[in-house]
């Protein structure tokens, strides 16, 4: 791998191993916003999510993050598109387990039998045999989660998924899954500004399983003029988000920050914030700023 971060910015991010064997860059790329409005549908230009893949990849970006509920499909067809042939060291995550009837509206299922066809439809999409990193999107309240999690464990034992992760539980939830199937990653909100789920980070980094925030580079009211930010962004010639972003690298090495968005120009400025190096007196002024 090559580690001329001039050229290949994501490197500078660090690695993380998902599963103990599947090395990725820890800066990554959310696929989300490569789909129309209210993630529904296909993007305004097409043409320009296109770009944007490939540029992250250029950039050393190698763990993309997606889900079959993004347009529905539309994320993981443009994928496919710009990126398929898949390079060997390029990491797709997917999940499955929200449905979509409209723009903005997402609904928990996972009825085993449906998680399986939304398995069976992503390898489609993708273009793949197997699917790196199949996340259970959302546990569905009303199905057992051995039985969410027991199918997806099924279609790892069949070689069509390599490693299963889970999205937006608390510990406990976590601590279950675990006793169900192997499980390499969780995927929660988490972000400078809202740590909530400080606890299951906590966790995952005992465990040394991936916490991959979504909505990494949320500010609030640090990126305010006269706060926190704003003096530290002056200081490295950073935007609030870069500075946001570097503080999660900072938070644990088990953090694999997934901005996404549908621009060139702001694709290159997310992965720069992996050469930013926070001195320990502007990571603990963050951290305690929140």
């Amino acid at each position: 791998m090559s580690t001329d971060v001039e050229s290949r910015p994501a490197d500078a991010s660090g690695t993380f191993a998902l599963g103990g064997d599947l090395p990725v860059n820890r800066l990554g790329y959310g696929a989300m916003q490569l789909t129309g409005e209210g993630v529904w549908g296909d993007p305004r230009d097409p043409a320009e999510a296109v770009r944007v893949l490939r540029r992250a990849v250029e950039l050393g970006v190698n763990f993309i993050d997606t889900a079959d509920s993004y347009g529905p499909f539309v994320s993981e067809r443009l994928i496919r598109e710009a990126l398929h042939p898949y390079a060997d060291d390029l990491v797709i995550a997917t999940k499955g387990g929200l449905t979509r009837s409209g723009p903005g509206d997402w609904r928990p299922v996972g009825r085993p039998e449906y998680l399986r066809q939304q398995t069976e439809l992503s390898l489609r999409h993708l273009g793949v045999d197997r699917i790196d990193l199949y996340q259970l999107h959302r546990i569905d309240p009303k199905v057992p989660l051995a039985d969410q999690l027991g199918e997806l464990a099924l279609l790892r034992e069949e070689g069509k998924i390599r490693h299963i992760g889970v999205s937006q539980v608390n510990v406990e939830q976590l601590r279950e899954a675990r006793e169900i199937a192997p499980i390499v990653s969780v995927q929660n909100l988490y972000n400078l500004a809202n740590r909530a789920d400080e606890e299951v980070l906590e966790y995952a980094e005992a465990e040394n399983i991936a916490f991959i925030p979504w909505f990494p580079i949320a500010t609030g009211e640090l990126a305010r003029p006269g706060g926190p930010l704003d003096a530290i962004s002056v200081e490295h010639g950073a935007s609030p988000a870069q500075l946001a972003l570097a503080w999660l690298l900072r938070r644990s090495p088990v953090v694999l920050p997934i901005p996404g968005t549908s621009t060139v120009a702001h694709v290159e400025e997310n992965i720069a914030a992996a050469g930013i190096t926070l001195s320990d007196s502007e990571f603990e002024t963050l951290s305690n700023a929140a």
